[in-house]
Order: C-alpha cells, then structure tokens, then sequence
C-alpha cells in the first residue's frame, strides 16, 4: 500500500459557535483517525483531543462496566519542559486525578445498561492559553467523541465554569480570577456543572458561603448556558458520528424472577438489620443461598451480580417509599448519633476523632513553617499551597483486607472535596502565617467518610489554633426516585443507600452559607424542584451537626507547645540583600546562632519560626541589628572594638562601630584613652550622630557608665 492510501478516506468536520468571551470549535476527521472517536475541541487558544475507543465484545465473565478515562496535560502545550530528573510527564498530577473523574462521573451513568465492553476515554491537553482551563474544554471534546464513536451512549453532555462577582454570575472566568479564592474577595465561587440537554448531571464546586438560592441559582445557569454547546456536539455528530453499535440490552427479567424466588424473603430479612457488620453478614448469607440455588448455567451468566444488586435495590428503595423508613431505622431527614472529642494526640498540633453512626475520622491537623508549603508545578505555572488536606482509606475501615499502597483517585478525590470545603474558612496568610497540613485517617466507614473529614478538619484545626472564619460541617444527601415520579431525599446517608440510590450530593459549610457542593447522580439528572429541596434538607443537617459538634470546641484553642511560633518582619526591600548576605552566608549564620527558621521574601517579609520563643527573639535581635538604622540621641550599649591615641571605636549597634574621641571618654582631661578603657570592655555610649563623611559620633561622658543613664546637664 502507499503511503498516502487512506489519507482521504475521512472527511474533516469542523463546528464553531462562540461562547462567552470566546469561540468553541470542535473538530474531527484529521488526527487519530483510528480511534471510533476522536475531537480536538478548542476555546480560545486552549485546545484538547479526546480520542474514544470500545471493545467490541465484552470479556467473558465481566460482570461490571469497565470504563477508563485519563486526562494528561503535556508540558510543551503551554511551552514548558517539564521539571524533575527524567524531564517528561510522568504519574498524574492531582490536577489530571481529579480531571479524569471529572469527565468519568456525568459520562458513567448514561451508558446503557447492561453495556459491559471495554471503553477508554483518553484526553490530552494539546495547547494552553493560560486563560481559559482545559478541564471543561476536555469534558467538551470526551463527550464528542463518545457521540460520535456509536457507543451506546445516551448523550451528548457538556460542562462549564461558573464563577459568581458582585452578585453576578460568569461563564467560564479566567483561571488567574479562580486560581485562589482567598486572594480574591470579589470572586465567590468556583462551580464546575455538567449535564445533559434535560438535566443536571454532575456538580463539583468551591465557594465563599453562597446561601442555598444562591447556588441553585448557579446551577440554573450553568445549566442554561451549556445547551448550545449540546446542540454544537449534535450538529457535529449528525455529519461524522459512526452507525451505532449494535448492542441489545440483556433481557434478565427471567432470572429477576429465579433470584426473587431464591432469596428476595433472606435478602429482606438482612436489610431489617440496623446493625451494619450483622446486616452484611446476614447479605453475604442470603446472596450465598441465592448462587447456590441457581442452576450451574446460571450461576455462570455474567448478570447475575447485578441482577442480585438490582433486587437488593427494590428492597430498599420499596421500604423508604412505602414506610419512610431506612436501613437503619431512621426517618429520611434524621442524623446519625453524633460524638466529638479533640486533643487526643499529644504531641500533634491538633487532632479531633469524628464520629457519626458507623462512619469515624481520626483528623490531625500540623502546623509548619514557609518551608513545608507545597510547590505546584502545573501548566500555567509554578505556585505555592499554604493548606493542604490529605485523605486516606485503609481497607480496615470497612472490615476488609485489601491492597495498601499510593493514594488512588477515590482518595484523592475525596480530599479534595475536603479542601475546597474548609479553605473558605482559613484565616489570611498575614494574619496567620502558617502552613497548615490536614490529614484524615477514616478508622470506620458506613457512608458520607469525605464529610466527616471536613467536620473532623475543622475540629481538628480549632484544636491546633487555627484562628477558622467559622466552623464548617459536611453532610451527604442521596436520592431515590421511582420510575413514577415519587421520591425521597435522605439525610446523611449509609453507604447502602449511596450504592444502591440514585443521588451523591454532598453539601457542606458554615452556619452562614455553603462552602461546596458535589453531586453525582447515578439516573438521567435531577430536577431543579428535587435540587431545591435536597439544599434545604442539607441545610438542617448540617446545622444540626454544627451543634454537635459545638459541645466539643467552638472557637480556636491556644497553640500546642509543641508547634511552632512564627513572628513577621516587615523590612525594606533594600535591606533584603544585607540579610542574606552573600551566597546566604548571613541568613545561615542567624539560623545556626538563634535555632529558629528564617524565610525571606521578595517583598521583604520575614518570617521567624520555632517552638522555642528565646530563639525567635534571637534571631529578631540578630536582624533588626542588621536593618535597622542607630537613633541620635539614644543610649546604647557597645563593646570596646580598638583604642587609638585619638579615641576608642565601639561597636554599639549590632556589628556597627563608631568613634568615641578621646575628649567624650570622661568629664576631664584624659591622656590617652588606654588609661580607662580596654578592649573588649562593655560601656554605654549616646549617639551624638554623623558627621560630613557619615562617620558615626559617640560619647561616654554624658553617660552614667553604671546605670546607662544619661546625665543630667547643670545649668
């Protein structure tokens, strides 16, 4: 075959429209020509390539849905090379971690049911602007290239980016207007919305705490404003999308029957337990009988998994429709039992244990210096985090042995979540000028672990001295909604109603307004009527916790003795130089002499840290010695440098030395200053000031050398 064979079998299609500030371009046809689907979408000058491929059968035996997304940002597509040893992208950065199930949670649940082939969706961000974010740009093109791949996907969806201003809401805001909320007062909210033409899909947001109205709103808009981008993805697909894949549903009616008739009366009776490790004993029983009263044929079908999952979900959705009551015992709106302690660790800065129900955080907060801040390297820059909030899932948690190793995407995700919670909250960096490292180990897990740890953070931070706006609490919401319309919202859900119910939504902030909000819903999206009512049943919840939690600590405890203090300096920036020294031979010396960390800035902040305050004052001493200038007229204490025939130079004012003429030693004649004074003797000298070539002036005389005081003039 030649080279060229096959270039023009594929026609280029390209789509535009201009949306917000910029104009969107979606394109197919030229590059990866192989994959069942591939966009490069474009905004402004950001552009990413979504390429989509399926298998065309499934594997044997698979019995879920394996869908893979990977979202990767290439360093040359904002003209970077990348940093470290090997200069090439290596694991996924917390910003591609977090992308990927961006773009995975609304694209999930609207595959067919019952699909269970092979799909990876593979994003790379090609070009940069360093204005508009590639992750709503890579959501846009994942989706066309799901449309036009012919996989069974009952889509298209689109996303974007609300911010809110001055009572404004923004379609897709700069990234430097979203880099970080806390340097930015005006600008309230970070909201990343996806959906489909009929309803909302996914919600994933930060925000300055917007009342309930406020964020509905926010959500109405977003929803309003990604419908021509649908449309875009449409016309797109109605010139190049392939013939869909000829895929039946399996018709598991019949083996709904069997599995109802084996054990849909033990299953019932294992969800009337409200204990949790006696209702999964009691499910793991009645699943077990179940398999063993199939049919060796059977009990091979790669449905049957399901099929026991989807009874199981009948059950439970059945009794909270028909009764209103839960798992658990609990009506729809009611917490779990609450308790809280703090200062448990004692040689941590500050810890809290959270408790609710069978789910249980054990938070720790650490306070560090300048020095243990994050640097980010990301496309648009390197820049440095003052809070970080680490969350970890051991497989005891849940009673369960299992792999240990790195933090996945489920973690990473989940303290994420609790970050963009609890950093509206944070005090402003001049005021408080710490590093501040959240960690939440989840001892016990029954649902809703992500809210526990922003409930335990903020604990835990108050704990630790942190000076917090407010507290913050977390509580999350789950759906069940009938093919017929009727519904119930639950408060604080178990981890059996998030696997087997329609609806992740999880709220959380302060006494005053929502600090973020995540929903994930799991069926074709919710109303804005069921989005409303889930807010404000959110909102009782989290202000029922927030009362518990209050009986525990309300307000910032005082530092540990074990953390560390940090004093500020503000210094001239001409001086910044005299306190490093050259090659940082002074600011080494400060460090090794007092024991405290220095860190110096470019705008002249200084900052002083140890646990131990004689060391602060010491290293301050050291360096005002440095920056600050000698006061005429003021007494200070020096040490005798040299003595000359004509005078005496003392060294008075951290190492500067000045000239005490032989006729300023004492109030009477002296023949040579060797007769009173000696080197390396302490005395008290007055800066009379400068003379024509800036030599410093001093004088003993009018000094009392016992007291240090001046000595009064007789008229």
């Amino acid at each position: 075959m030649s080279p060229s064979k096959g270039l023009h079998m594929f026609n280029i299609v390209s789509k535009s429209i201009q949306w917000g500030n910029e104009t969107l371009t979606l394109e197919t046809g030229k590059i990866a020509r192989q994959a069942d689907g591939s966009v490069i979408a474009t905004y402004g000058e950001t552009s990413v390539m979504a390429n989509v491929t399926f298998a065309k059968e499934a594997k044997s035996e698979q019995d879920f849905f394996p869908l893979t997304v990977h979202y990767q940002e290439k360093y040359y597509a904002s003209g970077k090379v990348p940093g470290g040893f090997f200069k090439r992208e290596a694991r996924p950065s917390e910003k591609e971690t977090l992308t990927a199930r961006l773009i995975d949670r609304p694209i999930r649940p609207l595959f067919v049911e019952g699909f269970k082939n092979d799909v990876l969706v593979m994003c790379t961000v090609l070009s940069h602007d360093l204005v508009n974010d590639p992750d709503t740009v890579a959501m846009i093109a994942a989706s066309a290239a799901l449309t036009l791949s012919g996989a069974p996907f009952r889509g298209p969806i689109a996303g974007c980016r609300v911010g809110y201003s001055n009572g404004k809401y923004i379609l897709n805001p700069a990234i430097d207007d979203m880099q970080n909320l806390r340097l930015n007062p005006e600008q309230r909210l970070d909201l990343v919305v996806a959906g489909t033409q009929s309803a909302v899909m996914m919600v994933e947001s930060e925000a300055y705490e917007l009342t309930e109205s406020e964020m509905l709103g926010a959500v109405t808009f977003a929803h309003e404003q990604i419908q021509p981008v649908i449309n875009l993805i449409i016309e797109l697909a109605e010139e190049a999308a392939n013939e869909p894949f000829e895929f039946q549903p399996p018709d598991t009616s019949e083996l709904v029957n069997v599995i109802k008739a084996a054990g849909e009366e033990e299953l019932r009776k294992a969800y009337a337990n409200q204990n949790k490790q006696e209702r999964v004993a009691a499910q793991n029983a009645a699943r077990e009988h179940i398999l063993e009263s199939l049919t060796e044929d059977q009990r091979q079908d790669v449905n049957v998994s399901g099929v026991i999952k989807k009874v199981e979900a009948a059950i439970l959705r059945d009794n909270v429709i028909a009764t209103g009551k839960r798992i658990d015992g609990r009506d729809t709106t009611t917490v779990r039992p609450i308790e809280c302690e703090t200062g448990l660790l004692a040689r941590a800065h500050g810890s809290a244990l959270f408790t609710r129900g069978e789910t249980q955080g054990l938070v720790v907060t650490t306070l560090g210096t300048g020095d243990d801040e994050q640097f980010i390297d990301a496309l648009h820059g390197t820049y440095k985090s003052n809070f970080l909030l680490h969350y970890n899932f051991p497989p005891y948690s849940v009673g369960e042995t299992g792999r240990v190793g790195p933090p996945g995407r489920r973690e990473v995700g989940h303290g994420k979540l609790a970050w963009r919670a609890l950093q509206a909250v944070l005090p402003a960096q001049t005021d408080f000028p710490y590093t501040v490292r959240v960690v939440s180990e989840i001892t016990e897990s029954n649902g809703s672990s992500s809210m526990a740890s922003v409930c335990g953070g903020s604990l835990s931070m108050m704990d630790a001295g942190v000076p917090l706006k407010a507290a913050v609490a977390g509580v999350a919401m789950g759906l069940i909604l009938e093919d017929d319309g009727s519904y119930a919202i639950l408060t604080d859900i178990l981890g059996d109603e998030d696997h087997l119910g329609d609806m992740d939504f999880k709220v959380a902030g302060t006494e005053n307004g929502i600090t973020s909000l995540q929903m994930d819903i799991k069926v074709a999206g919710i109303t804005p009527e069921i989005m409303e009512k889930a807010l404000t049943q959110a909102k009782e919840g989290r202000l029922h916790i927030l009362g518990e939690m209050s009986k525990a600590l309300s307000q910032a405890n005082d530092f540990s003795v074990h953390a560390p203090r940090i004093e500020t300096l503000n210094i001239p920036t001409t001086k910044i130089r005299d306190v490093i020294g050259s090659g940082g031979k002074v600011i080494r010396e400060i460090v090794e002499v007092s024991g405290a960390k220095v860190d110096v800035n470019d705008e002249g902040v200084i900052k002083v840290a140890s646990s131990n305050a004689e060391a602060i004052q010491k290293a301050l001493k050291m360096i005002h010695d440095i920056v600050d200038e000698p006061e005429p007229g003021k007494i200070y204490k020096g040490r005798v440098a040299r003595v000359m025939d004509f005078g005496a130079f003392v060294t008075f004012f951290g190492k500067r030395d000045g000239l005490v003429h032989v006729s300023q030693i004492e109030n009477r004649r002296v023949n040579h200053p060797s007769d009173v004074l000696s080197e390396g003797q302490e005395v008290w000298v007055k800066l009379l000031g400068f003379d024509d070539r800036g030599k410093v002036r001093l004088s003993m005389k009018v000094v009392d050398q016992k007291s240090g005081k001046e000595i009064p003039r007789h008229k």
